[in-house]
């Protein structure tokens, strides 16, 4: 796929009340001369439980051993409101940013040279936590490897490409929340996208990302399950870790 950097949408994800990161990016964005459009996130602490909306409680109690934090819903239902207002763009492709993510100068050339050296690819994360058991697919002229991992999850979805083959299979098979939304777009294998990764992170975080808008240690500590209580958890999480190796091999 040969995308155009005027072609490519950026869409930042922004709570009404993170001014602050707001002005930050925006200022960033500005000085390398990338429009960026505000996506208006959703506050999860601000919606109760009962208002939430296509959510399988039970599905993500048995994945994750615990409970469903507010932030955590905020932040799915913010990313699909990002691809879902790609969708109604005319951009043939975009890149999702959460409003924590440094802004490089070079971020639009980058992701229009990945979607050229993976022409297949429906989305390709440009940040991680973690990298390991990484399989190479395809190197870009600026030296951005781009494959899949044995390992995971790897951890954010702070920054990631979306084509609109992409956006049309995780708005469908994901609209249902049964995990953390990172967790559920690496797996390709479920909602039937070709996802990849770049090996080394595109961009970094913002000191921001120290004040996290979703869920402290403590926060998910406190609501997690232990011992035998977490058995088909650890089942799942096994089932989906074979899934993963397979994922990555077949490229």
């Amino acid at each position: 796929m040969v995308v155009l950097p005027e072609s490519l949408g950026v869409y930042v994800i922004n709570l009404a009340r993170c001014v602050d990161r707001w002005k930050a990016i925006r200022s960033q964005a500005l000085a390398h001369g990338i429009h960026i459009t505000r996506v208006p996130a959703i506050d999860g602490r601000n919606v109760a439980p009962m208002n939430y909306v296509d959510v399988d409680h039970a599905g993500f109690f048995r994945h994750g051993g615990r409970q469903l934090l507010p932030g955590e819903y905020g932040c799915y239902r913010s990313h699909l409101r990002a691809v879902d207002m790609f969708l109604s763009s005319t951009f043939e492709a975009s890149i999702v940013i959460e409003d924590d993510v440094e802004i490089v100068s070079d971020l639009l050339e980058r992701t229009s040279q990945i979607l050229a050296a993976v022409p297949t690819a429906d989305i390709v994360k440009l940040f991680n936590h973690r990298i390991r058991g990484f399989r190479r697919v395809a190197t870009t002229i600026s030296e951005d490897e781009i494959g899949r991992c044995l390992h995971g999850p790897q951890g954010s979805a702070a920054c990631y490409i979306v084509t609109r083959n992409g956006a049309h299979a995780i708005t469908s098979a994901m609209r249902t929340m049964t995990l953390p939304f990172d967790v559920a777009l690496e797996r390709g294998w479920d909602h039937g996208a070709n996802i990849l990764t770049v090996r080394e992170n595109i961009v970094e975080l913002s000191k921001h990302s120290q004040n996290t808008q979703i869920g402290t240690r403590a926060d998910y500590r406190a609501i997690k399950l232990s011992g035998a209580r977490r058995l088909s958890t650890h089942v799942l999480r096994a089932l989906d870790y074979s899934r993963r190796i397979k994922y990555a091999l077949d490229i």
